[in-house]
């Protein structure tokens, strides 16, 4: 061969070893981005090729699909009761992307999960078209509505229930919501639904999570934490020994006495009374006492500082450190620094009922496979121990004194059943300057002794009065018929 033949040769030898380099590159090592790039029109065609599968709440699906016209995407996703289940779903678009549920098991539901692969591998040796599984929730239907329903009276808010004995989530309520189904495709009317949700056109902020992604001060709910801490470090050791409290009480390094509402008994009041009538001197000396160090580890037992996966990311709740003896007093009051979203405060009284086992909370109870074979099962899981069993009903009796005869009677239950509670009113704004939030925790006990619900609602009523904001008058009644749901949907 002679040099210029040879020359050639070697450079189409050259170009094609680099075409096949190229090609395995794309094939092998780019593969997965390619496949998952939101560029790739092809990728979102096949997406919308097939019908997604669904999100269930106690045996039926609240979401669905229909075809869509004028579009290479065939299907789009539906919501039944949309707004009342937003908090939990999310929502997927042609357009917008997805959320939450949606987007967190979009593998299960789009029916492209590697869980799935030898199904879909059989059904393409078959010629059955691929099919999505489904997300079979723990959330108790009534108990949502109820939650719903009672904040759609009240205004902005939001609601969290928990089972204490398991962790499972039986209500995500948020409120205002917005209905995924208005933005699931790509049309017109999507985007005009798309851009009312914007906190800049809608300074009401719908699409919030507010259940799981708002942080408030707790106000006076948090004081149930703060006697926790009390007990378990032995500062108080029975809900009925007198406190060191003095009225009034000054915060350390000021001349600034911590003030309590109205004209109640405080002064070296017990635990339970101070829990009774909300006393803040109490609870602030409480927290003064301990310290930062100590008031802080018992927070981070009931799951303050952390995020919390269920599976949908949650907003850390706040407890500071390097907090002086005046600030940690105000913030074991539930206010200073102290921020918690309802979530977080939701488990505090499921550790309090569970006898002071907090399970860790979640809302997939098991992922299914097109023909409802189940894929996974969530098992429940103990996530920490906040108080001793002792120390634990010493507080249930607290809570429960705040029901019977304290500032939680709006919570109070009928046929035998047992309700523990703690109200809160949180200042908000600049010295309190904006109107509070109203806040109540609970749990409820059956004759059995068994609890199957914790409840935390948080209210946000800019249209009430001032002075008619408190927790037991605007957020017990929700908590209340939230649990009642859950007890009678057991029945």
């Amino acid at each position: 061969m002679n040099k210029p033949l040879r020359r050639i040769a070697i450079f189409c030898g050259l170009l094609v070893i680099t075409l096949l380099l190229r090609d395995n590159w794309l094939q092998y090592v780019k593969a997965d981005t390619l496949a998952t790039d939101t560029d790739n029109r092809r990728v979102a065609i096949e997406r919308y090729a097939t019908p997604r599968g669904d999100i269930i709440v106690d045996g039926k699906a609240i979401t669905g699909h229909t075809t869509t016209s004028g579009s290479d995407f065939k299907y789009k996703r539906t919501y039944k009761d949309g707004a009342m289940w937003a908090p939990v779903t999310g929502y997927v678009s042609q357009a917008y992307g997805a959320t939450q549920l949606e987007y967190i098991e979009d593998g299960i539901l789009s029916g492209n999960s590697d869980q799935l692969f030898f199904r879909n591998t059989l059904d393409m040796i078959t010629g059955k078209k691929k099919e999505g599984g489904n997300v079979v929730t723990t959330l108790n239907a009534a108990a949502q509505k109820a939650a719903y329903d009672g904040l759609k009276k009240r205004g902005k808010g939001a609601v969290a229930a928990i089972d204490p004995s398991t962790g499972k989530i039986l209500a995500l309520a948020s409120y205002p919501s917005y209905d995924p189904s208005t933005i699931a495709g790509g049309g017109a009317s999507d985007e005009k639904a798309w851009k009312a949700l914007d906190k800049k056109n809608n300074p009401d902020d719908p699409s919030l999570n507010r259940a799981l992604r708002e942080v408030y001060p707790p106000g006076s709910t948090f004081k149930v934490v703060t006697a926790a801490a009390a007990l378990e470090n032995g500062l108080y050791t029975s809900a009925d020994q007198k406190t060191r409290s003095p009225l009034p009480w000054i915060m350390p390094g000021t001349s600034t006495p911590l003030k309590n509402e109205g004209n109640i008994p405080c002064e070296n009041a017990t635990l339970r009374v101070a829990l009774q009538y909300s006393c803040n001197s109490v609870f602030g000396k409480v927290g003064s006492d301990l310290g930062n160090d100590k008031m802080l580890e018992e927070a981070k037992k009931f799951g303050f500082d952390s995020e919390h996966f269920v599976p949908v990311r949650t907003t850390a709740s706040v407890f500071s450190d390097d907090m002086d003896q005046s600030q940690t007093a105000l913030s074991s009051i539930g206010q200073f620094n102290t921020a918690a979203t309802p979530l977080q405060m939701a488990m505090v009284p499921a550790a309090v009922a569970n006898d002071g086992k907090l399970m860790k909370p979640y809302m997939v109870d098991e992922l299914q496979a097109p023909n409802v074979d189940t894929l996974e099962k969530t098992d429940p899981e103990e996530m920490s121990r906040p108080l001793s069993e002792k120390n634990a009903q010493v507080l249930q009796s607290m809570m429960e004194t705040v029901v019977k005869e304290g500032t939680g009677t709006a919570a109070q239950i009928g046929g035998g059943v047992t309700v523990g509670g703690k109200t809160g009113t949180a200042q908000h704004g600049v010295d309190n300057s904006e109107k509070p939030y109203a806040w109540f925790i609970s749990y409820a006990k059956l004759s059995d002794g068994s609890s199957p619900v914790a409840v935390a609602v948080v209210v946000e009523d800019d249209k009430a009065v001032r002075d008619d904001i408190s927790g037991g008058g605007l957020a017990a009644p929700i908590a209340k018929s939230v649990m009642e749901a859950v007890i009678n949907s057991k029945k």
